[in-house]
């Protein structure tokens, strides 16, 4: 969620790296770049030849982009492709296919990234191996990439453990993360989150409460109640829709328990959510700090903690999120009593809810950094979502008829929406889950599932894919390039996913699942950049990645800043912001980029605060990076 101001800190330049990566498991020392593997390395990088540089599964569609810039900063940098391209193995250079570019649209431009490029189609090649594409008559190639049906299980494992880097009150050590991201468990210390203090009452000894673990929320290390429902609830759906992705064993400290390792998370948050929770049932809003603290690493932080106390925003948002896991966790054995106490509490929760006059300014901004109330429409929201959850685990008709009553209070039935679950996924997705549960109104389960498919058919570029709307293969509104741009992205493909999850349109499947699968390419490198919108994956198999983000553990000027410039840089696996059109409204207009540019080049690689301001495009927020692992978790056997 968007935040505000953070400290003073020196500038950076932006940079990539255009070495090679090659897949191998995270490393126990600081992440390089390694050296282009086998032929790939007597053939030069080049970041015009765009690839998913973590792979394709076997029977995708494989499409590779040649770009060559006609607006933005990039204009002086010219390219013009041979006429022959060829897909050649790594290991022996061995050609496997071989063709000609077709020109994107006939040669127009595109505005909203300022290029103009050309399309290599390689579907076809679908043998298991490690590729490079290259241009023959420019001796030049593309990143490497496997082509392999499990090719993005490491991606996914990678992508969820950035909530194991999250975790409050946690230590992180050997053999669960190398040795440049160790670090003690953060905010135990005296007047921390296990004596944290009511912020309307700081003194008073009374109402100093236990309020340790949880994740931090993004960049910065507060907690937030409300912010924590989309990640929750798209992370539980995750499981729900594809529970065969998530492994037992993506190396944490739970790892072998008998739980996916993604509901050891989930747990993990909700086991601080109850500790938020008081015995009438209400919930405090958000644990923080009154300032703008460096914490690199968050044990080095003693800066006093501070809560702020019952609101009914946290209170419907905690209903939600206690039924869904209660839900999900019932089917779990050795997390069937937490299942119980989870369903205890959602019911204590709703009922505290409805009987308390909704409140609307909780958060004044004592506690930073982001504003954590919800509207009235969002509680509106949020109570429908909770219903729904609560009937699937209760079967309690109370809540269908609060469902068949409300329900068009939520964000998908907005007149001015689209796209159904672009934006609160989660409240898009749980109208959705309603539509399976066998005693729900049969005729709101249609009227449901109806208007989704009208949705679907509206013609408005959300759903399917049209070759047309975008030279990279993912196409976003431009509006839509705005603060987190990364998360409508994601919630795109998540969206038309949702069409095949629940068989909405199913003489379409294969156009819903190609707009999913480009749009994991376009994180994956098929994109103005040719970057990994995720944190320094180089020991993942990308070739170029993020290398810095807004992050208060990974400051600029430390050893975590940047991936190839420092010692350790970011932890792998974060997803960025994104580019933001409008980060000139904090970014100095003379910081080019990300200021001045088509909306798809509106992002720089880097982590300076004020004032330049970088969290208004790299800071990554757990909400992103659970549309994201939701999306990818669609791929992955």
């Amino acid at each position: 969620m968007p935040k505000l101001s953070r400290p003073l800190l020196i500038p950076a330049l932006f940079a990539l790296c255009a070495c090679s990566g090659s897949g191998v498991a995270e490393s126990q020392t600081a992440v390089r770049a390694p050296p282009a593997p086998g032929m790939s390395a007597q053939v030069p990088f080049n970041h015009h030849l765009l690839v998913d540089q973590f792979g394709y599964r076997p029977n995708d569609p494989k499409v590779a982009v040649v770009r060559e810039a006609r607006a933005g900063y990039d204009v002086i940098d010219k390219f013009t492709p041979g006429s022959t391209y060829r897909v050649r193995n790594v290991e022996d250079g061995r050609i496997v296919f071989s063709g000609s570019l077709v020109p994107w649209m006939h040669g127009s431009t595109q505005a909203s990234s300022g290029d103009h490029g050309w399309w290599f189609d390689f579907s076809s090649v679908d043998a298991p191996g490690t590729y490079f594409i290259d241009d023959t008559e420019r001796n030049l190639r593309s990143a490497t990439f496997r082509i392999d049906e499990h090719v993005y299980a490491n991606i996914l494992a990678a992508a969820t453990r950035m909530f194991f880097y999250q975790r409050s009150g946690f230590a992180k050590q050997k053999p669960f993360v190398p040795d440049c991201w160790t670090d003690g468990p953060a905010y135990l210390g005296p007047d921390q989150d296990s004596q944290a203090h009511d912020i309307t009452d700081r003194n008073n000894r009374g109402k100093v409460r236990d309020l340790s673990g949880g994740w931090f929320d993004a960049g910065d290390t507060n907690k937030y109640v409300t912010f924590a429902a989309p990640a929750v609830h798209q992370l539980l759906s995750a499981y729900q829709e594809n529970s065969a992705a998530f492994t037992d064993s993506f190396n944490i400290p739970e790892s072998g328990n008998g739980v996916p390792d993604v509901l050891d998370e989930v747990k993990w948050e909700t086991d601080w959510l109850k500790k938020m929770q008081s015995a009438n049932g209400s919930s405090a809003l958000k644990v923080g700090v009154t300032g703008y603290p460096q914490a690199a690493p968050p044990s080095s932080d003693a800066s006093p903690r501070f809560y702020i106390p019952s609101c009914t925003s946290a209170t419907i948002a905690s209903a939600g999120m206690f039924a869904h896991a209660s839900l999900v966790f019932g089917k779990i054995e050795p997390l069937a009593r937490d299942a119980g106490e989870l369903k205890t509490r959602a019911v204590n929760a709703w009922n505290n809810y409805q009987k308390t006059p909704k409140q609307l300014h909780c958060d004044n901004g004592e506690v930073k950094a982001g504003n954590a109330d919800w509207s009235e429409a969002d509680q509106n929201a949020s109570a429908v979502i909770a219903a729904i959850y609560l009937f699937a685990v209760t079967d309690a008709p109370v809540y269908d008829n609060y469902v068949k009553a409300h329900y068009k209070e939520t964000r998908p039935y907005n007149q001015n929406e689209f796209g159904w679950s672009r934006y609160n996924p989660d409240q898009g997705e749980a109208l959705l889950f309603y539509t399976t549960l066998p005693h729900a109104d049969a005729s709101l389960k249609k009227t449901i599932l109806a208007d989704k498919l009208r949705d679907v058919k509206a013609g408005n570029q959300v759903y399917g894919f049209n070759p047309e709307d975008d030279l990279y293969r993912a196409f976003l509104p431009d509006e839509q390039y705005h603060w987190g741009s990364n998360m409508p992205r994601a919630n795109y493909g998540n969206t038309n996913m949702d069409v095949v999850t629940y068989q909405i349109d199913t003489a379409n499947t294969p156009a819903y699942q190609t707009r999913g699968l480009e749009i994991l390419h376009y994180f994956h490198g098929v994109n103005p950049f040719a970057m990994v919108y995720l944190s320094n994956m180089y020991s993942y198999g990308a070739t170029r990645s993020a290398n810095e983000i807004y992050h208060s553990w990974f400051w600029h000027g430390t050893r975590w800043s940047d991936a190839l410039k420092s010692q350790c840089g970011p932890a792998p696996g974060y997803v960025p912001g994104g580019p933001n059109a409008k980060a000139g409204e904090q970014v100095p207009h003379t910081l080019v980029p990300p200021t001045g540019q088509p909306p798809q080049k509106s992002y720089r690689d880097w982590n300076v605060g004020y004032p330049e301001s970088a969290w208004t495009v790299t800071e990554p927020g757990i909400y992103y990076q659970s549309g994201y692992v939701k999306l990818l978790s669609k791929f992955v056997r």
